[in-house]
């Protein structure tokens, strides 16, 4: 029996790839095996691109902004990576944007920008890559929800809501595809050091609160969630559809 985790051949595609939580499961893909293409909107992507090569394994990177993203575009997306790959096996949904604010002063287009980009590309692009990975009989898609998804959080109604909102989606594309072979599940990552975290981790209340609250004292490294993404993308988790895997140092269990 072979290893279970190799992604050796596989086609990945990860969006929001070149910096935080998806430059670190980008490069766990390409350390088990997987090609991978990634978007980005400002972070340029050379530095991680040059990381997956390092790897020997073929990159490439496509400029995209979901604010606002239709069918066309979503598209576009999902027909660069299966150009520049040969083909497209894994999908990670993880671009992600975070307002803060009270709610009595959010403005709608503050609501839905958050929305588009959390939730409307999430399903735009899940809904592309499916087509292609219901017609080919495999498949694997990611999508990264939060903690969150579980919880209102403080003074981020619109973030809490749409990661609520992909949970379900996780759940209903598993109903519908896992007959074709297709597998869809999703992350639920906790407190973890990346850019939408740096307000918090530079308040010194704020990040001490937070710090209490999890049992392993600490936030997260963009790398220890991408296990989570390697695990749901290989032949190990064949038969997980519709599973939400939470790594979040404790965070629900307290």
């Amino acid at each position: 029996m072979g290893n279970p985790f190799d992604l050796t051949g596989r086609k990945a595609l990860v969006t929001g790839g070149a910096t935080g939580i998806g430059e670190g499961i980008a490069l766990a893909l390409a350390a088990a095996g997987a090609d991978v293409a990634l978007t980005y909107r400002s972070h340029q992507p050379a530095h991680t691109l040059a990381k997956i090569e390092s790897l020997g394994r073929r990159a490439a990177a496509v400029q995209a902004d979901f604010t606002g993203m239709d069918e066309a575009a979503a598209t576009k997306v999902t027909d660069f990576a299966t150009d520049a790959l040969g083909g497209l096996d894994i999908l990670v949904n993880n671009a992600g944007i975070i307002h803060r604010g009270d709610s009595v002063d959010m403005a709608l287009d503050d609501w839905r920008r958050v929305m588009s980009v959390n939730l409307d590309s999430v399903w735009l692009l899940s809904q592309a890559a499916g087509r292609q990975m219901v017609a080919q009989g495999a498949g694997k898609i990611v999508i990264v929800s939060s903690v969150l998804g579980s919880q209102g959080g403080l003074r981020v109604p619109a973030y809490a809501s749409s990661k609520h909102a992909v949970l379900g989606l996780t759940k209903a594309l598993c109903n519908e595809w896992a007959p074709q072979g297709v597998n869809v599940n999703a992350i639920a990552p906790g407190y973890t050091a990346t850019d939408n975290t740096q307000a918090l981790r530079d308040d010194p209340e704020r990040s001490k609160a937070l710090l209490e609250r999890i049992p392993a004292g600490r936030f997260a490294d963009p790398s220890e969630i991408a296990g989570a993404a390697v695990f749901l993308s290989s032949d190990a988790a064949a038969y997980c559809h519709g599973s939400l895997v939470t790594v979040d140092g404790g965070w629900l269990a307290r």
